[in-house]
């Protein structure tokens, strides 16, 4: 096992995102994916954590899965909603005890509809910190950081004051997606200046489906660049044209944030393989140092 920030220290990461499948079929296809996409070698793979803890037990089957049977290494989501302070303590001493080395703490939103969201522990840097007293030096511990600012944040200002607090307390950061780089560059400037340099990798999602990454967007408060909207919808029924521009977009994102020292990716892969594989293919990405060509690889 090794931990997400002597990972970073060493150099540039790459990493995927995966999230519990809730049925037999789901499972079978995560497999699948999880099969293409091991050989591209990552440094890590993270695991979601279902609104309210809705997918909490499949969460932590599919971590220690990974661990067990997989040359993965895995970072396990873990949100405050809805959880009381000593269920949290109990499912990091859990994955504490099974060798789990790196949590992602997040707040976290209640499930749709829920009547009584609640939140013992109000804040993320409260579970950043339940996790140091859990877990001592035992985990590295990210948080997710917004290039645009959070959706309920009353300003960017106000937002990134919030983030330098979290990042302080954390070992890493990991973005909810964006399209721009300068809106992810922004937000690195902005932390700097607040005395914050504790590494943010930002998160990319190749987009695939139209109305799912407007859904998306919505929810997470990230802006879809007009002329990128134009050019989707244009082909927005033609499932492989869709493919094509989100694959070409975030190649062009991914190479400008590695060309302005970004410490790494993180793909968001939604459960398939193919976008992921060919960004990877078409950066020539390596394991070791994804800013360094090592040979183009190809689509199995």
């Amino acid at each position: 096992m090794t931990r997400i920030d002597v990972l970073l220290a060493r150099g540039t990461t790459t990493s995927f995102e995966f999230f519990p499948p809730k049925t037999d079929e789901g499972e079978a296809h995560l497999r699948r994916t999880l099969k293409e996409l091991e050989p591209l070698r990552p440094s890590f793979a993270s695991v979601t954590y279902g609104a309210g803890g809705s997918t909490r037990e499949r969460t932590h089957q599919l971590v220690i899965d990974m661990l067990r049977h997989t040359s993965l290494v895995p970072m396990a989501h873990l949100t405050t909603v809805s959880h009381h302070r000593h269920e949290l303590a109990s499912l990091l001493a859990r994955y504490r005890a099974e060798g789990v080395q790196n949590i992602l703490a997040l707040r976290g939103d209640p499930p749709r509809g829920s009547p009584a969201p609640f939140y013992d522990l109000a804040h993320a840097i409260d579970l950043v910190e339940l996790a140091r007293e859990v877990g001592g030096e035992g985990f590295a511990i990210g948080v997710a950081a917004h290039p645009e600012g959070h959706p309920q944040a009353t300003s960017i200002a106000e937002d990134r004051r919030h983030l330098a607090t979290k990042l302080a307390a954390a070992d890493f950061g990991v973005t909810q997606f964006f399209f721009r780089a300068e809106d992810y560059l922004a937000m690195v400037e902005d932390l700097s200046t607040l005395g914050c340099d504790t590494p943010v990798i930002p998160g990319v999602m190749p987009v695939t489906d139209v109305r799912q990454i407007e859904r998306f967007a919505q929810l997470s408060g990230a802006a879809v660049p007009v002329a990128l909207a134009d050019r989707l919808h244009a082909v927005r029924d033609r499932p492989e044209q869709v493919r094509r521009i989100g694959v070409e977009v975030a190649t062009e994102l991914c190479r400008a944030l590695l060309d302005a020292g970004a410490p790494g990716l993180h793909f968001y892969t939604l459960n398939r393989s193919t976008a992921t594989r060919e960004i990877h293919a078409n950066l020539e990405l390596t394991a070791e140092d994804p800013s360094t060509p090592a040979g183009t690889q190809h689509e199995a």
